[in-house]
């Protein structure tokens, strides 16, 4: 099982990728800990990270895709993957293809969580209020500006990819707004159906 979450954030999709990795003991690969462990490790891609994080820039889709393509050849990843916070991009997701075609193996559901945003603006919002509320200290990004700009760059950035995954046939709608265990119980049904396939 090879699979991809969409969503925004505060969307509920680490959530749900912990579960489904428990689930099918498949990892869940991480963008930020897959670019950790390279650099880590010192693999030639790590190394390149490294240098580019060092200078301050933004690591570049090749190396990304690089690290993505290294770390899916171990064997945690046999049985299959999820992909977290990769690809962001429709130049990413195009990547991923070659990635996986020179590995022969496919993607096989893409899960977009469907969210109102104002809604998780609110539910961000009381988070707030509480944190204060307990006395505890609130994250300085935890605010609604901060939250609104991550909105932002998500429209811009990964929502195409919706359309892009789409036209593939292998999007799947799951309503983000329904309690964890519904949100769960629906994803399971998807997998039972795309098993029948």
């Amino acid at each position: 099982m090879i699979l991809i979450f969409l969503g925004p954030p505060g969307a509920g999709k680490g959530t749900q990728a912990k579960l489904i990795s428990e689930k099918f003991d498949i990892p869940q690969l991480s963008t930020g800990d897959m670019l950790r462990s390279a650099v880590a490790a010192q693999t030639e891609i790590g190394k390149k990270a490294k240098a580019v994080m060092d200078a301050g820039n933004l690591v570049s889709d090749e190396i990304v895709a690089g690290i993505v393509s290294d770390r899916i050849e171990e064997d945690d990843c046999k049985p299959g993957f999820l992909l977290d916070g990769f690809p962001r991009t429709v130049v990413q997701a195009e990547m991923l293809d070659k990635i996986l075609a020179g590995k022969g193996r496919q993607l096989d559901v893409v899960l977009e969580l469907k969210v109102d945003e104002e809604a998780l603006v609110e539910r961000l919002n009381t988070r707030i209020e509480e944190t204060k509320a307990a006395g505890l200290e609130v994250r300085a990004d935890d605010n609604e500006e901060t939250f609104r700009h991550r909105l932002g760059v998500y429209h811009e950035q990964t929502a195409p990819l919706i359309p892009y995954y789409q036209d593939k046939g292998l999007l799947k709608e799951v309503n983000g707004m329904a309690s964890i265990d519904a949100v769960s119980a629906e994803i399971d049904g998807i997998f039972k159906e795309l098993e029948k396939a």
